[in-house]
């Protein structure tokens, strides 16, 4: 079992005030597999104060962007030669398939270096010539930001929020999920051993009530946040109160609009992935496939073949395809969507429960619900689990409207032979993120969605340019050259 007793503070590991833990539960075993601190407020204030200092000293916002993205590449090298043990422990903590965190983890790596060169290539400041003369517009980092991570991609989420804010040039408190915290210690390690300056980054391991009280602590400046949207809304409103900037990457019900000219084996690729990677356990996901009454025996056929090829069992077996679920709780609210779909009237076609053979582990069969409508609640509320529901429709206009029928707006696809229906099609679906026959998570594009689906952008130049704050310096003919 890994134990891990300190939280790195201040640039130290210290031993947590609180004496509480967490246990990390292994989703295909059902054993306990680590444990961690579960910070209290004491901790929080400690590390919240920690970046604080660190932000207002300047040893690291002062450096020139080069340098900074020179001490994180570093960092990056580090975490590199420790591929195996992260990839190890993200598939001991959540589930993840070893096949896929063999991807996953490099993959993480390389969006990293990308937020680099994005950071490296973006001017400082510029100077504007108005009416009024010249203006110097200069990015400054916004501050102490606020990390919280979910469970459903620990260590590819994890960077993706560090890296950018560090780069920027501000201080961070990262807090990783509950469910999975044991990799979060690999990127503190190299982050320390990068040379990075005492609390520009901090670590604190905890539940949501250590959440809570990083959200609400005044010290923070910005809140980056992927979850829920019952979460994401009660931290919007704690921002709100205090004018912290916040980033918000919050739940889907996203609808794969399948059109009537659509080629069978293209479409059942991108669902293969869209509807069932990671267990579904995927804010994007197509929960929802739409289908033209035209074609609905096809389509469906097709959809449960695709769900039964899948291989579920063991994360560490090679030919495993599908892992567990994250933890007993949430393999219950799965199931218990299951069940309200049956009570509601849907059919399903394969699926439903949890596969035989396996004795151990939060495991659930991919799911294909028929026979729905958009108003029953499988159609509406997330479940983030192997769960894909088939709708049907007349007309393109009445697909669109079922589409947009809904309270997120995270992602959304199209399958068609005809680009002209495929790109009228994205047009009109109001969504954050929109793919063409595929699913395509594109972390040079930036990422996040609409509506209840979140606020502000993760991926692409977007998410190094969210962490700078914007200040404008009206300069005369005296200053102006020292600006340029």
């Amino acid at each position: 079992m890994i134990v891990r007793e300190d939280l790195l503070i201040g640039g130290e590991w210290r031993r947590p005030a609180s004496a509480a833990t967490i246990s990390v539960v292994s989703p295909s075993t059902e054993e306990v597999i680590g444990q961690v601190p579960d910070a209290g407020p004491d901790d929080v204030d400690a590390a919240a104060e920690a970046a604080r200092r660190a932000f207002e000293g300047g040893a690291w916002r002062g450096l020139p962007v080069a340098e900074r993205a020179d001490v994180i590449e570093r960092a990056l090298r580090i975490l590199e030669s420790r591929i195996g043990d992260i990839g190890h422990l993200v598939t001991s903590e959540m589930g993840l398939p070893t096949s896929i965190a063999a991807v996953q983890i490099p993959g993480a790596l390389a969006t990293g270096r990308y937020f680099l060169d994005v950071a490296r290539n973006d001017p400082a400041s510029e100077v504007r010539r108005t009416q009024a003369g010249p203006a110097a517009v200069i990015k400054e980092p916004v501050g102490v930001v606020a990390s919280i991570a979910p469970w459903n991609g620990p260590f590819n989420m994890a960077i993706g929020k560090i890296v950018p804010a560090l780069v920027a040039g501000c201080s961070v408190v990262y807090k990783p999920a509950p469910e999975t915290p044991l990799d979060a210690f690999h990127i503190a390690e190299a982050f320390a051993e990068a040379g990075l300056p005492g609390g520009a980054f901090n670590l604190i391991t905890g539940d949501r009530e250590a959440g809570r009280a990083l959200v609400a602590h005044p010290a923070v400046d910005k809140v980056s946040f992927t979850g829920s949207t019952a979460a994401g809304r009660e931290i919007g409103r704690e921002c709100g109160g205090s004018f912290k900037r916040l980033q918000l990457e919050l739940g889907g019900k996203s609808a794969a609009i399948v059109l009537d000219d659509a080629d069978v084996a293209t479409t059942m690729q991108g669902l293969a992935v869209g509807s069932f990677f990671n267990t579904g356990q995927v804010c994007a996901a197509y929960s929802r496939v739409l289908v033209p009454r035209s074609r609905y025996d096809e389509v469906v056929g097709a959809l449960v073949a695709t769900a039964e090829s899948f291989v579920v069992g063991d994360p560490f077996d090679p030919s495993t395809t599908m892992g567990p679920l994250v933890s007993e709780r949430h393999r219950e609210r799965v199931l218990g969507y299951i069940e309200l779909g049956k009570a509601e009237g849907a059919v399903i076609a394969t699926g439903g429960g949890a596969p035989e053979g396996l004795g151990k582990g939060f495991y659930v069969q991919p799911t294909v619900f028929t026979g729905t409508d958009n108003s029953m609640r499988i159609c509406r509320e997330e479940i983030f689990g192997p769960v894909a529901s088939v709708l049907t429709y007349d007309t393109l206009d009445e697909a669109i409207a079922i589409a947009n029928d809904s309270d997120y707006g995270l992602h959304g696809a199209v399958f068609t032979g005809d680009p002209e229906r495929a790109a009228d099609v994205a047009r009109r679906v109001r969504t954050g993120t929109f793919s063409v026959n595929s699913f395509t998570y594109n972390t040079e594009a930036p990422f996040g969605g609409v509506k209840n689906s979140g606020v502000g952008r993760d991926t692409g130049p977007e998410a190094v340019q969210s962490y700078y704050e914007l200040k404008t310096v009206n300069l005369d003919e005296a200053t102006e050259p020292l600006f340029a």
